[in-house]
């Protein structure tokens, strides 16, 4: 279909249209109806240019082509009613509320709720009023009910949607139904095939997708014939043909990137066998086989003249830090610095502990540098790093300006996917001078599935560590109930009397440090009291860095028998004696971040558990990922898994967080479009590096100059 259709375009793209003359680039301001305040609205969203708004594709599909008998709802699933006003009533004992009864012909009953309502707005609701309302459907305490649902009252007989209504990212100040609106102005700019695909058509011609004008008409307009299955799946053949687009322009933008790191110099680090050999003898384990084989890995690299990129990947507990200290001693031993990063405090203060034990007895200074690090004491680590101190630890404060490094050769960035794109060039072009690039290690206690690790990490070599070291036991998982709490209290109970320490994470759904401590706190007094003859300690992201720290110790050292904590302790704490985890509201976390904080525990000889406790009822999403947990201790099964339910996140980001954030692509959905993203990505840098580069600027925006970087 696609291919006949494509073939009627047979000029050279890089011939076909100048940049001058495509309606794309022209700001969104032209467009009818966009002033400076609403221009300014959508540059918030990344729309600066008519294209932007071509391509600020829908994150879903509303069907309200059809309506839903109350009868037939279904909780947890959105839908379309129609129905009488049977009653309505408006409360404000605690907090103003209004509720609606809806009647149909099923003769079933259907409560609309409202906590943020007008007057005049709840005088519309009489009773006979006929209305049509959109919502998702939950469970209430009377039956089924939407709260704050679309809704419209029908005075006629109104026809319903005969299209999928598209439902857009949208921002503060901008409603769905204004940003629909410049929208479809924008499309109606919309150039012929001949000017809007940037890909060659000898490189398409092969593939069978969809021609780029059709696509793109097809997703905000779907047509009243659309399968509207394969449209709501994520695989009709418009968004197939958008999400190749873009995952080409993603792969594009990090080989860029690769390649642009691959032509500077770098200083070639040879190692320094003696101080290996004496780092190594001084080691209370002896390395695994794999931890050996990555070293070899990453000091081939840096042996040569070329920037190192590499990714060490390794499950928890599986020995990351001392293959980065092995490549700081290549660094040091040539006389060059090292820097390593981290996303939190608590574990830059991990690797800290682990380098000073390590590098000290060798006469190697670890210069400490993070946010907390202020007056004297900041501005004597910078003028060591200035004169040259071997080694660097911190977290993103090693960026910051003022930092200046006299000689570094080396960048280790910890947990890559907590950082952007720009925070990682950041810190590689603090060592960029003299015309050399410092070599880079990124290190991930979340393996990456090959999937992924095809698209997000294209500008990166690979290394895995898939042994554990030895004496590490599997952690055997339940999920138990919170009606059984209790339960789990004296388990704890028996666990510390026997000597061994127990942690309890508090989570909340609320992204919200305040709330977490609060949450943390309200446990600490309760499961204070619960076990008195054991000392109890806190630990949540508000407390301040020495007492965080000296609660830290106190558990370390073993003085506390309990550790009640938010997910601060996530990453970066080793205390082999800690046999038990409680993870609260378990049901809320992604399996990711459950998994790392499961491996807290089972760092020592002794049989651990971790207990998932849980809010029932359970989503069916959530029940798989306990039930996930439950079966495997396999960091790379629960990575794909956790991969397929929750979806990747942002790729090329510029956000701290770094999380991939597709407007369309799905990694797991589209992983079959990965070999063609690869072969025709390679063939346009190659032979058409102009459209490339345009290519990722419609898709990317300004994240596309840090594959400049």
């Amino acid at each position: 279909m696609a291919s006949a259709n494509l073939a009627r375009v047979t000029t050279p793209a890089d011939k076909r249209i100048a940049p001058s003359i495509d309606p794309g680039i022209a700001p969104a301001a032209t467009l009818p109806g966009v002033g400076p305040a609403l221009a300014e609205t959508l540059r918030k969203l990344g729309i600066e240019r008519v294209q932007d708004l071509w391509f600020h594709l829908p994150l879903r599909y509303e069907d309200r082509t059809r309506v839903t008998s109350i009868r037939d709802l279904v909780a947890g699933e959105s839908a379309q009613v129609e129905g009488i006003v049977e009653a309505v009533e408006t409360s404000f004992r605690y907090r103003p509320q209004l509720r609606v009864a809806l009647t149909d012909d099923s003769r079933h009953t259907l409560v609309l709720r409202f906590f943020h309502f007008r007057r005049q707005q709840a005088q519309q609701f009489a009773p006979g009023v006929r209305l049509r309302c959109y919502g998702a459907v939950r469970h209430g305490q009377q039956g089924l009910e939407i709260v704050h649902p679309q809704y419209r009252i029908l005075r006629s007989d109104t026809p319903v949607d005969t299209t999928l209504t598209p439902i857009y990212p949208v921002t503060e100040g901008l409603g769905q139904q204004r940003l629909r609106s410049v929208i479809e102005k924008a499309l109606m700019r919309l150039p012929g095939e001949s000017v809007l695909e940037l890909v060659p058509s000898d490189l398409l011609a092969s593939l069978g997708l969809m021609p780029l004008r059709d696509a793109l008409l097809g997703v905000h307009r779907p047509a009243p014939d659309t399968d509207v299955t394969a449209l709501l799946a994520g695989k009709h053949p418009a968004q197939q043909r958008l999400a190749f687009e873009e995952l080409l322009a993603h792969h594009i933008s990090l080989k860029r990137l690769r390649a642009r790191v691959r032509r500077q110099r770098a200083p070639g680090l040879p190692g320094d066998p003696d101080l290996q050999r004496r780092f190594l003898a001084a080691l209370p384990f002896t390395l695994t086989r794999t931890q050996q084989r990555v070293s070899a890995e990453v000091a081939r690299d840096l042996e040569k003249r070329v920037p190192m990129l590499r990714l060490v990947q390794g499950d928890v507990g599986s020995g990351k830090t001392v293959v980065a200290a092995l490549a700081a001693l290549h660094a040091i031993a040539n006389g060059r610095q090292t820097a390593l990063m981290a996303p939190t405090e608590l574990l830059a203060e991990q690797h800290l502990r682990s380098f000073r034990a390590w590098f000290e007895p060798l006469g190697i200074e670890v210069v400490w540098l993070a946010g907390k690090v202020t007056g004297r004491a900041r501005m004597a680590a910078l003028d060591k790093l200035a004169a040259g101190a071997p080694v660097a630890i911190g977290t993103h404060a090693l960026m910051q300006e003022g930092v200046e490094f006299a000689r570094l050769g080396l960048a280790i960035v910890d947990e890559q996917h907590r950082f952007g794109v720009q925070q990682r060039m950041n810190l590689r072009d603090k060592g960029a001078g003299a015309g050399e690039a410092p070599h880079q290690l990124v290190l991930t206690a979340t393996p990456i599935p090959r999937t992924l690790a095809m698209s997000a990490y294209a500008d990166l070599d690979v290394s895995t560590l898939d042994e554990l070291p030895p004496g590490r036991t599997p952690v055997r998982t339940v999920a138990i109930a919170n009606s059984r709490r209790d339960e789990v209290i004296r388990r704890i109970r028996a666990a510390c009397a026997e000597g061994r320490q127990a942690y309890w994470v508090c989570t909340l759904i609320q992204d919200s440090e305040q709330l977490q401590a609060q949450a943390a706190e309200a446990a600490f007094a309760r499961l204070s009291a619960a076990l008195p003859e054991f000392a109890v300690g806190l630990v949540h992201g508000r407390m301040k860095p020495r007492e965080k720290q000296a609660a830290m110790d106190a558990f370390n050292e073993g003085h506390t028998a309990l550790l009640v904590a938010t997910t601060v302790v996530e990453v970066g704490v080793d205390v082999p004696n800690a046999s038990l985890m409680v993870i609260e509201n378990a049901e809320r976390l992604g399996l990711a971040q459950l998994h790392q904080l499961r491996g807290r525990v089972g760092r020592g000889t002794q049989a651990s558990t971790c207990v998932l406790l849980y809010q029932p009822p359970l989503s069916a999403l959530a029940r798989q990922r306990l039930e996930t947990l439950r079966q495997t201790n396999d960091g790379f099964v629960i990575a794909e898994q956790d991969l397929r339910l929750r979806g990747p996140g942002e790729l090329l980001g510029t956000r701290q967080t770094g999380e991939m954030g597709f407007r369309l692509a799905d990694i797991i959905r589209d992983a079959a479009l990965m070999p063609a993203v690869q072969r025709v990505g390679s063939a346009m840098l190659r032979t058409h590096p102009v459209l490339a580069r345009r290519l990722t600027e419609r898709w990317i925006g300004a994240a596309a100059r840090f594959a400049e970087a």
